[in-house]
Parts: C-alpha cells; sequence; structure tokens
C-alpha cells in the first residue's frame, strides 16, 4: 500500500538545507554534552555528521552557552540551532554568532513582548524560527480552557504564536507539536496539518531509552509520514546521538521515502529452516 502524497508546506531555508517545499526530509539531532564544553559538544555533533545528520541543535540557557555556540558554530559542518527554553534574552544574544535557526517554546519565554524582541532579531539575522510546543509545557489559560493537554489546545498555541510572528511581516517559521503521548502528538500534527501550511518538524518528546524509545518514535513518525506529515524530524532517545541519526534514517528507509544505505533482508529463522 501507497504512503498518502505529500501535503505540500512553503520552504524555509535553515542554514543551506531546505526545510518545506518538497525537499528531502532533514533529520536533526541534539547535543547531550553541556554546551559550555566546546569541545565535547564539537565532537558529539561530529559524530552526529559521520552519521549523517542534517541539523544540529545545541541548547543555550546561558550567557556562556552564548559565547560557547559561537565557538561551536565555526568548527561544525551542519547548520546548528539554538535551543532556547525559559530566557528570552538569550534568544536575543545568540542570534549574531553564526546560529542558522532559533528554536523557541512559546510557553515558556513569556509575555508577547519577549517573543517580539526574539522576533526582531530573527529578521536582523534572516533567522528561522521553530515554535516548538510541546504537550507538557502548554500556557496556563490554556489548560485552564481545555482542562488538560489536547490537540487543540496544542493546535490553538501554535496558531497563537504565530499569529504574533505575522504581526511583524515575520514568516519564516517552522513548527512543533511534540508529546509523549502518541495518539495526542498524531491529533495535534494532523489538526494543524490540515489548518496550516508551515512546515513540520515532527517528533516525539520523552520517548524513552534504547529499544522502547526506538518503537515509540518509529511508530509516531512512522504514522505521520506515511500521512504525508513532516518535513524534519527528530527522533529523541535516551542514547547516544548517532543512534537517534540511524532509527531516523531507518524510518525513513522502511517507508521507502529516501535512503542512501542498502536495506537487508534476512529471515529470523525458525524451526521451520531447512537445508537441502
Amino acid at each position: 500500500m501507497s504512503h498518502t502524497p505529500y501535503q505540500p508546506t512553503r520552504q524555509v531555508m535553515v542554514g543551506s538545507v531546505a526545510v518545506g517545499g518538497g525537499a528531502p526530509i532533514s533529520i536533526q539531532s541534539m547535543a547531550t554534552t553541556p554546551t559550555t564544553d566546546v569541545k565535547r559538544t564539537v565532537d558529539e555533533i561530529k559524530r552526529m555528521e559521520e552519521a549523517g545528520v542534517d541539523i544540529a541543535r545545541v541548547s543555550v540557557p546561558d550567557m556562556d552557552s552564548v559565547r560557547a555556540t559561537e565557538q561551536i558554530v565555526r568548527q561544525i559542518n551542519v547548520p546548528l540551532v539554538a535551543d532556547i527554553h525559559f530566557n528570552y534574552r538569550m534568544a536575543v544574544e545568540v542570534a549574531g554568532t553564526g546560529i542558522a535557526k532559533l528554536r523557541i517554546n512559546p510557553g515558556n519565554i513569556g509575555s508577547k513582548d519577549r517573543v517580539e524582541a526574539v522576533v526582531r532579531k530573527a529578521k536582523e539575522y534572516r533567522l528561522p524560527i521553530r515554535i516548538g510546543v510541546n504537550g507538557g509545557s502548554l500556557e496556563k489559560d490554556l489548560l485552564l480552557k481545555y482542562g488538560f493537554p489536547t490537540p487543540e489546545a496544542m493546535v490553538e498555541s501554535a496558531f497563537r504564536h504565530i499569529a504574533v510572528l505575522e504581526e511583524h511581516d515575520f514568516h519564516d517559521i517552522i513548527v512543533s507539536l511534540k508529546a509523549s503521548h502518541v495518539p495526542l502528538a498524531l491529533a495535534a500534527y494532523r489538526k494543524f496539518a490540515s489548518q496550516s501550511t508551515y512546515p513540520r518538524h515532527i517528533g516525539i518528546t520523552e520517548s524513552g531509552p534504547g529499544l522502547s524509545g526506538a518503537v515509540v518514535s518509529s511508530v509516531g513518525l512512522g504514522i505521520l509520514l506515511h500521512e504525508g506529515i513532516g518535513d524534519t524530524m527528530r527522533v529523541s532517545l535516551a542514547a547516544d546521538v548517532v543512534d537517534e541519526v540511524r532509527v531516523a534514517q531507518k524510518i525513513l528507509q522502511a517507508l521507502h521515502i529516501q535512503s542512501n544505505t542498502p536495506r537487508i533482508i534476512a529471515c529470523p529463522t525458525c524451526a521451520r529452516n531447512r537445508i537441502d
């Protein structure tokens, strides 16, 4: 059975990597090392590169991390995303370090004025912004409105913050609607995809360690990709970053979407085995 045709989105450039608009689905991973440990972080990103990652991400929680990010950018070959969680000032400061994209969780950034300050810097340095909606950190008013994280609450959060960016004539936007509960994430992505053409970063957050995490991500991301939803992806594992990249590659390969490696087909063997 063939998969659903790709659901068209507008294209956004993350450094040299095209996301959306029919471009190949890019694979992302995130450094697990402290960003301030420049050598270890660069070494880890280089291992991602060797495995075939397209875009890397680091956390930027403080000014020391901002300064480290500038050093890291100079030593790697893939576009680097700065992940901002709570302090909008870090997004403002890191914008000029050579990064290729900002990732913010609007529910954690705070007031509209703070998001607007981030937008101004993104426009100045021509950086796309990923709005990272997470079912586990929705705005308080949305939780009061819906009672608990729902697909409707997640999509409303996304559009609320898209509106802030669009008010400033900013359209280089990528959106993710992640949750650790696969059915919730699926419903949120489907609902958003039916209402918007902004490119979608797909992922299942906190999917878990090793095999269990790989299964959770494979089920969630595989379904979305089969339905034509997804422009860039990250498999989140409590494991080595190279495993994240390889599992993502295997998901794409299994769906015959794209592959740079041969697929090995082998019988698992059982009592029916016979040798003539």
